[in-house]
């Protein structure tokens, strides 16, 4: 019995040897399992998944994580329902509007939960009379920047007839839009904002301060993958989490990957940039029920229930098992 005891000890202790080595080593490149992200523009709000690579955590996790750019919320998402992402860093609106044109795809984490846009102007245009009849500069139709035109516009007294909408792609080449002329408005966040407030780019609405619940930037995946590669997602979850609390925790070496992926090269703005993620930023990637609830209201009442765009389940699995709670202690928060 002894014999039986001690053999079994000798298992288990050979097994959490095992399990101790290859967590300390990441799986080489040719090992790790290819995971293609993409972003809708470099925003403040992805920094959870650059800091998880700067740090490695992917690696860690045995995934190799390719961050893409791929210009625009709406556009990202329809990559994703394609198959050409296994996840988009975008906006519940993008889901909305896939998930209605046939698409099956589902917010399972956020990373920000409030709308982050003001809404800049062009030079002359000071009210909502100067914008009238004018055009309106959105990443896509169907993303953030859009749905958020309608809050902008009823601040001014304007409904969304009284404006035209063009898709101009990125933040940047939105800026030099409306600094032109080119378009008379467009919705801009951090760190793009800051740089527009820095060369005197008139601020016509400012959403920010209002702290309106949305799911602005949610991690979206096909729902099939939920249960056909949970342990891929846990994984990609985990190490984006462990990301977001070292960014948090971390101010300088976040403030140092933001300013390398987002070329920031102005300390003033790279404060408010980091300020602006930190204030906004939840810990565990949990989704704004209200948030959600307002977009739905928002696209008029077609759009279903909540549980058509978001899947939780993930994140409650994560609680269940403790990891939550243990980077809590190892960040200390």
């Amino acid at each position: 019995m002894a014999h039986k005891v001690s053999h079994a000890l000798t298992r288990n202790l050979m097994v959490g040897l095992a399990l101790f080595l290859s967590s300390s080593h990441p799986l080489s490149a040719q090992e790790r399992i290819m995971f293609r992200a993409g972003i809708s523009d470099p925003v403040n709000t992805v920094l959870a998944w650059y800091m998880a690579r700067d740090a490695g955590l992917y690696a860690a996790y045995g995934l190799q994580v390719e961050i893409a750019n791929m210009n625009g919320g709406s556009r990202g998402a329809a990559e994703l329902q394609a198959g050409r992402l296994d996840a988009m860093h975008v906006g519940l609106s993008s889901v909305i509007r896939v998930n209605r044109t046939g698409g099956d795809i589902r917010a399972i984490g956020s990373l920000s939960n409030v709308v982050r846009f003001t809404f800049f102007s062009a030079p002359g245009v000071r009210a909502s009379a100067d914008l009238k009849g004018g055009v309106i500069g959105v990443s896509t139709f169907g993303s953030e920047s859009d749905t958020t035109v309608t809050l902008a516009l009823a601040r001014l007294g304007l409904t969304r007839d009284d404006v035209t909408l063009r898709e101009y792609g990125g933040g940047m080449r939105r800026l030099a839009a409306v600094k032109s002329g080119e378009i008379k408005a467009t919705p801009i966040n951090e760190p793009i904002a800051s740089l527009a407030r820095e060369q005197g780019v008139n601020v016509l609405v400012d959403l920010v301060p209002e702290q309106i619940p949305w799911v602005f930037s949610s991690i979206v995946v096909r729902r099939g993958d939920i249960t056909q590669r949970p342990d891929v997602l846990m994984h990609f979850l985990k190490a984006t989490i462990e990301g977001n609390y070292l960014a948090l925790g971390d101010a300088a070496r976040a403030k140092e990957v933001l300013a390398k992926e987002l070329k920031i090269t102005d300390t003033r703005i790279l404060e408010i940039t980091y300020a602006d993620f930190k204030a906004q930023s939840p810990a565990n990637l949990e989704i704004s029920v209200p948030g959600a609830k307002n977009i739905l209201a928002q696209l008029s009442g077609r759009s279903g229930q909540v549980t058509d765009y978001v899947d939780t389940s993930l994140l409650e699995a994560l609680g269940n098992e403790g990891f939550f709670a243990a980077m809590a202690r190892k960040y200390r928060f």
